[in-house]
């Protein structure tokens, strides 16, 4: 099992200053269209000489299962030795994919939400819901946590499931009216947030529409932001938020956490998140080690 994602917060941390800085090898990641069946196959490579880590990870992303209880995404990693190549461990990439992406979202809002945050607007009620919920109330303290999901039913069974209280929303505006901190976690393929809605200040971590054609945000928000992301490569070649509104990417969380670039706290913040391999990496190594620990 993963140790909770704030544990993983200082290597991540570490390694995306090392992305930004050019110190870890990691192509786009390619994507296999699976058709007819309305799928797609992401291969995701890195190596990271600091962390010692080569790994790819294999992932599957099904938009519209057929049987709601399979997940959208399936995901394996496999961790390797760099000095020989060989195969040391394969991993449950789902489980380090929820993980790190809440992680990651986490060091995106400590470093840009408001200084008085008090209240967290989840848009999505699925698996990225849970782990950011999770590491978001571990972390930080909001007075009032909101949840919207287009289905009614799985916002209530989320308030129902985690340690906490959670407010269902019945819309998407009444949930992030007056929200400091907003994280989209949908499935959506056109926006489900915008601008005219969103209180100036506030910070969104902006997680669903990993595709080129696919929206969660509005050109209104996405082009009166300061925009990071994870990294600008991806960012322009797989995000649609950043490439059909054309807004202008402000600097990578990496450059942030260098201090080559400032957080801006005080405007209305967005970070894209389109997840990297590297961070696969990182997970993977640091549960490895863990279990090796343990043996």
């Amino acid at each position: 099992h993963l140790p909770r994602g704030s544990l993983l917060l200082p290597a991540l941390e570490a390694a995306l200053a090392n992305f930004s800085a050019g110190g870890v090898v990691q192509p786009v990641r390619t994507v296999v269209p699976v058709r007819p069946h309305g799928g797609f196959l992401g291969v995701m490579p890195a190596y990271s000489a600091a962390d010692d880590a080569l790994t790819t990870k294999l992932v599957t992303f099904y938009e519209h299962q057929q049987d709601p209880s399979v997940p959208s995404h399936q995901a394996t990693v496999l961790l390797f030795d760099p000095r020989s190549g060989a195969l040391k461990a394969i991993l449950d990439g789902s489980v380090i994919t929820a993980k790190r992406t809440a992680a990651v979202s986490a060091i995106a809002t400590k470093l840009l939400m408001p200084a008085s945050a008090e209240v967290l607007c989840i848009l999505g009620a699925g698996v990225q819901a849970h782990s950011h919920y999770e590491i978001f109330t571990e972390l930080f303290t909001f007075k009032e946590v909101r949840i919207w999901n287009r289905t009614k039913e799985n916002s209530v069974k989320f308030a129902h499931s985690v340690h906490g209280p959670v407010q269902v929303c019945s819309s998407a505006q009444e949930a992030v009216t007056g929200a400091d901190v907003i994280i989209t976690v949908t499935m959506a393929t056109t926006p489900i947030l915008f601008g005219k809605w969103v209180k100036p200040g506030a910070h969104i971590n902006a997680v669903g529409a990993s595709r080129p054609d696919w929206r969660e945000l509005d050109d209104e928000l996405m082009k009166n932001c300061v925009l990071f992301v994870d990294s600008r490569e991806a960012a322009l070649t797989e995000s649609g938020d950043v490439i059909l509104s054309g807004a202008e990417i402000f600097a990578e969380l990496g450059e942030v956490l260098k201090g080559t670039k400032p957080a801006l706290r005080e405007k209305t913040t967005v970070f894209k998140s389109l997840g990297m391999a590297i961070e696969d990496t990182v997970a993977a190594k640091f549960v490895y080690d863990s279990w090796s620990a343990g043996n």
